[in-house]
């Protein structure tokens, strides 16, 4: 394991209306606000996206499972972002359910917020970090 200790910068609470897209959302506020790195925690409603529920074997470089997000669900989960070639990279994980179906992955391209979203983003400060592109798995992974 490698680590770097990081301070607490500002802390964002945030949100996101009816159709408003996440991703895109927090891309543009770490764009506008100057941040380098974060950590974030995301509850509400989402009725449309796109997740990874897994890889379809062990085997690298991983091939992904996806799954549609079609309609109304309840989601919370927890995020990073941190910048990968000079852009910020938003890596979220979360639980999203609907009735007693619940699935949990990554949510990846596009999302789209079903009524509220809240997302409180907490600003790293003092370390050097960014997603690099991993040869063995093909994927863009953190690098400290």
């Amino acid at each position: 394991m490698k680590y770097q200790t990081a301070s607490v910068g500002r802390v964002f609470v945030c949100r996101l209306n009816d159709g408003d897209d996440l991703l895109k959302c927090l891309v543009e506020l770490v764009k506008q606000e100057g941040v380098k790195a974060a950590v974030f925690h995301v509850v509400g409603g989402i009725k449309g996206g796109k997740i990874v529920v897994g890889p379809e074997t062990e085997a690298m470089p991983p091939v992904p499972v996806y799954r549609e997000i079609s309609e109304s669900h309840e989601v919370t989960g927890m995020g990073t972002i941190f910048y990968k070639e000079g852009q910020p990279s938003v890596h979220f994980h979360g639980a999203f359910g609907k009735r007693d179906t619940v699935r949990v992955g990554c949510l990846r391209e596009f999302s789209e917020t079903f009524i509220v979203l809240e997302a409180i983003v907490t600003e790293l400060n003092g370390i050097e970090a960014e997603r690099r592109l991993d040869p063995a798995t093909g994927m863009y992974l953190l690098s400290i």
